[in-house]
């Protein structure tokens, strides 16, 4: 993992993280993207694979293994990052929230975080709808995007505001492609 380059991707949730990554992903072949865990259930109509959907045990278990990068509890349920070993020649895409990264910048200075904010609240809490989320879990998200945002701005190294995914994805690879130049 010390010769990959870490791209974190973070934001509060309803933000456009996972459609990103996703991209990013699709055009940029040496991205691996590492699935986080969830305890959280699955979305109506969210892919099988969007994280590793595992019950608490489970998710305690590997926490007492040690086999996570970083992990946190969030609106009472547990996400993390399993420890990444991204191909030989690819760099490691991690798509976690703000605590997550911070755990992340502090293991790794050198990781590239990306902070993504939405253009508005309005647009966000409309996003958080379309993907499902009950109306408490929009209220107690955008309640926590309020705390979030302060702590992601000064964490990261860029922020994109995500009012055009495609012009968000490009810019993204074009400040991956200068992280690369700068390191070589």
């Amino acid at each position: 993992m010390s010769k990959s380059l870490i791209v974190v991707v973070s934001g509060p949730g309803g933000v456009g993280k996972s459609t990103i990554v996703e991209e990013l992903v699709k055009r940029d072949a040496r991205l691996w993207l590492s699935r986080s865990w969830t305890t959280r259930e699955q979305r109506p109509g969210e892919a099988p694979d969007a994280y590793k959907f595992v019950t608490r045990e489970q998710f305690q278990q590997r926490i007492d293994a040690n086999g996570f990068l970083e992990w946190t509890e969030f609106i009472g349920n547990l996400y993390g990052t399993p420890n990444p070993e991204a191909p030989a020649g690819r760099d490691i895409v991690l798509e976690i929230e703000v605590d997550g990264a911070q755990q992340v910048k502090q293991q790794h200075p050198e990781a590239l975080l990306l902070f993504v904010l939405p253009p508005s609240r309005e647009e966000q809490k409309a996003r958080l709808h379309g993907r499902g989320d009950a109306d408490n879990k929009v209220e107690q998200r955008l309640k926590k995007a309020e705390e979030e945002e302060p702590v992601g701005k000064a964490l990261a190294d860029f922020v994109l505001i995500n009012d055009d995914l495609a012009q968000t994805v490009d810019d993204m690879l074009s400040l991956i492609a200068k992280e690369r130049v700068n390191r070589a």
